[in-house]
């Protein structure tokens, strides 16, 4: 058996494999973020990274009923920013990925000193909110007593691969997330820059997610009931597992993950580096990806669904029987700021067209459809066409969200067989460093194709969509700093 374990933004999730990647047990847990100014995005890594693996781990290993499990890999969300002491031990709460929008002073110092051109060229993403490098000077200069007791920089994987085994080590593809801290083209880290960045801080050290870099040892073992001596591989970002899980491996490769955020990745056998996105190192050696994530698209609809005490069936339902353009709604998603290709964290969500007689049905459709046209304004920025899109995540469910998706961009996208998401990716992972053949897991069996007349109906709409937040950013920019100033 082969083991699977993902720690997400809104949940955790596990899954046991056999060698021909029929899932024989699955097992979550669900939590929450914590925001405790605005902005600021948090997870506390012992009560929800390693309090949720524990638990799924001795769910898994009891309905394993005595299998030996071969290998063992871990996911997180990512990149994350995780300061802990010699022993591994978290000093404060992990400032989670590029939905926390505190270091943006920190992003403007970093680019005056480094340049954000040269930055760039060498790390292959742009100074952002994603970026490790300022979150680290952050903290040296709001939390200076933190800062001094900090030994190591650990992720949601990291750290649970430290937990397990002892080890100190980051893959490529997450470090290639550390910016300005990477080098992207060396495939190394940038030790000048990790050391003006983060002075005295010893690095990770570097492996591909799918080397063996450890086995359990007997302290974990005891706290998870995982048996002595099971290898761990490296591990990475959740993104990268789930897209590996659907066999998204090849060039043009895209995957589009319909979660609390919307993410994109797409493999690239070479690196184009492009300032609204981020060029990151592959999941496997020779590979990179163009990354583009938007800050929210199922944080929305939630939203929504707290707001009018709905559940999601009848939303679904009830915007099913909604036509396209949501009866002259039009959507901006950028209720918490926007990453790619913006980069804007001061950005604002916005509802244009409303009247009385709209519903809640209509205002669904219309979330719906602003997160299509995100995801629509993002493949327009990759450099290169996707020639294959795969659908994976939560979102997919009902087919109403793929089908607009699919509308709006005018290209099909395939649903796999199990849409578990990072956890399977991860056993996948596990399996490849066994030598295991996965060339059979999780087939693709279904296609969602575009309706042509719903596409030239959106058309119109999208280009409403991109000017509308040109003409409003100076609004949105005043109201966030109105918001930040209430808040302090």
């Amino acid at each position: 058996m082969l083991l699977g374990i993902d720690i997400g933004t809104s949940g955790s999730k596990g899954v046991l494999v056999d060698h021909s990647g029929l899932v024989a047990m699955r097992a979550e847990r669900p939590h929450r973020v914590s925001t405790p100014r605005p902005g600021w995005v948090e997870h506390d890594a012992e009560t929800v990274w390693w309090a949720d693996f524990v638990a799924i781990a001795r769910d898994l290993v009891q309905a394993a009923d005595g299998e030996p499990i071969d290998a063992l890999a871990v996911s997180g969300i990512g990149p994350c920013l995780l300061p802990a002491d010699a022993d591994g031990n978290p000093l404060r709460p992990a400032i989670l990925y590029g939905v926390d929008t505190r270091a943006s002073v920190e992003i403007e110092e970093l680019n005056a000193e480094l340049g954000a051109h040269t930055v760039l060229e060498r790390c292959g993403s742009p100074l952002t909110s994603q970026a490790i490098g300022p979150k680290l000077r952050w903290l040296i200069r709001h939390e200076p007593q933190v800062w001094q007791s900090t030994r190591m920089l650990l992720m949601a994987s990291s750290f649970l691969v430290h937990r397990l085994t002892g080890r100190y080590v980051l893959d490529h593809q997450s470090a290639s997330q550390c910016v300005p801290m990477y080098d992207l083209l060396a495939r190394d880290w940038a030790t000048d820059w990790a050391e003006s960045v983060a002075p005295g801080l010893r690095l990770p050290e570097l492996a591909w997610p799918t080397e063996i870099v450890g086995r359990v040892t007997p302290e974990a073992a005891a706290a998870t009931g995982l048996p002595v001596g099971v290898p761990v591989t490296t591990g990475t970002i959740d993104a990268w597992a789930e897209a590996a899980g659907v066999g998204v491996r090849h060039p043009g490769d895209c995957m589009i993950m319909y979660g609390t955020t919307m993410f994109l990745t797409q493999v690239l056998t070479t690196p184009h580096p492009h300032p609204g996105l981020w060029t990151t190192c592959g999941t496997w050696p020779g590979t990179y990806t163009s990354a583009a994530g938007m800050a929210t698209s199922g944080a929305v609809t939630d939203w929504l669904r707290t707001l009018t005490a709905t559940d999601f069936t009848d939303l679904l339902d009830e915007a099913t029987h909604v036509p396209p353009g949501s009866r002259g709604l039009l959507v901006l998603p950028y209720f918490a700021g926007e990453r790619t290709p913006l980069f804007d964290p001061d950005a604002r969500g916005i509802i244009a067209g409303l009247t009385l007689t709209h519903t809640r049905a209509d205002l669904y459709r219309a979330i719906l459809e602003g997160t299509a046209y995100g995801v629509r304004h993002n493949l327009e920025t990759i450099p290169t066409p996707a020639t294959r899109l795969v659908a994976v995540g939560g979102g997919t469910k009902g087919g109403l969200w793929t089908r607009i998706v699919s509308a709006i961009t005018g290209l099909p996208q395939q649903l796999p067989a199990d849409t578990v998401g990072a956890a399977l990716g991860n056993a996948l992972l596990a399996a490849e460093s066994q030598g295991l053949d996965t060339s059979t897991w999780n087939p693709i069996i279904t296609t969602v194709d575009p309706d042509p007349a719903h596409t030239a109906q959106y058309d119109a709409y999208y280009r409403h969509y991109r000017s509308l937040y040109e003409a409003t950013k100076s609004t949105a920019h005043f109201l966030a700093r109105e918001q930040h100033r209430a808040a302090t």
